[in-house]
């Protein structure tokens, strides 16, 4: 088979000839891939850098995607364990244990393209922090692909506000998507975070796509701009897209009622994961999310891989496309 194969941290996948996998467990199954996503978390993956990585190589990037049972069987959505055979291939092994079917009428683009990112919010809200309809929340790093859906997610799940910020074109858009109010990280950082006081001070959850200095920088000025710092504060942080630290002063956590937790691998089982799957499924084929995703094939992955970063969607590779 053709798969996206790393040989090297720090270089890109490229299309090669791999061995055809082989289903060797009671609950292995093989797919034919469709669709799989270039979600952040495969970058990381592929450069070696994600805390589950094994520094193994050769490695077929891909953590999850969309697929056709070969034994006769329908569409799937797959999401993988920790492992060097990833969903950027012809075909993969995975474990049915860890697939849910799909309904008639979804598109695999589109599902690979959307499930990873809007699983972020979706999980956190309804697994990590006790969420309840008519709360507000603000979206830390509401420009990138997670965060528009992480928007269009807190408004579905009955959000009663949602602040976004965030920086770049893709601003403009937001709204849009249901956010409520709009602050743009790239100003003058005193104004920054005047406004994040004035318009986030009373939120009830922070998703927090970016930790590192914005966070830094958002953090004590919300807690000073909330009415009732005794009210609490639930800040999920989800991504670390801006770096992987973050200093935080000691009288954050005494002066205010400030629960800092994270989401993701880890700290959600894979069978919590799993069971919120289909309803979110469900959502993303019924069309509840604009989802902007750019199909390439397997034999450009390289240059996807490569492309600068811009304005674009996520980028999902198709596999099996002629």
């Amino acid at each position: 088979m053709l798969a996206a194969v790393v040989t090297a941290f720090d270089a890109p996948p490229r299309c090669t000839p791999f061995a055809d996998p082989l289903p060797a467990g009671p609950h292995e199954a093989l797919v034919d891939v469709l669709a799989a996503g270039l979600h952040p978390r495969v970058r990381s993956q592929a450069a070696g850098s994600h805390y589950t990585s094994t520094d193994e190589l050769p490695l077929i990037p891909g953590i999850d995607g969309v697929g056709r049972l070969r034994d006769g069987g329908g569409l799937v959505y797959f999401v993988l364990p920790d492992t060097t055979r990833g969903a950027m291939a012809e075909q993969v092994v995975i474990d049915r244990r860890r697939s849910i079917d799909l309904p008639a009428g979804g598109d695999p683009v589109v599902l690979a393209a959307a499930m990873n990112p809007a699983m972020s919010s979706w999980v956190a809200l309804r697994r990590r922090i006790p969420f309840q309809p008519g709360q507000a929340v603000l979206v830390l790093g509401a420009s990138g692909n997670a965060g528009q859906l992480a928007i269009q997610v807190t408004a579905h799940l009955g959000a009663g506000r949602v602040v976004a910020a965030g920086r770049g074109p893709r601003l403009a858009a937001l709204p849009g998507l249901g956010a409520d109010h709009v602050v743009d990280l790239s100003g003058e950082p005193d104004a920054v975070a005047a406004e994040l006081g004035e318009v986030a001070g009373d939120v009830d959850i922070v998703l927090d796509y970016l930790w590192g200095a914005p966070t830094e920088r958002a953090l004590v000025p919300i807690l000073r701009g909330r009415t009732d710092r005794a009210r609490p504060l639930d800040w999920v942080q989800i991504g670390a897209v801006a770096g992987p630290d973050i200093t935080l002063p000691s009288a954050a956590l005494r002066s205010a009622n400030l629960r800092v937790m994270g989401s993701g691998q880890g700290s959600v089982s894979a069978a919590g994961i799993l069971e919120e799957l289909p309803a979110l499924v469900a959502q993303i084929t019924a069309g509840a999310f604009t989802v902007d995703a750019q199909p390439v094939r397997l034999t450009d992955v390289d240059r996807a891989w490569t492309a600068p970063a811009g304005a674009g969607g996520r980028v999902v590779i198709v596999p099996n496309a002629r």
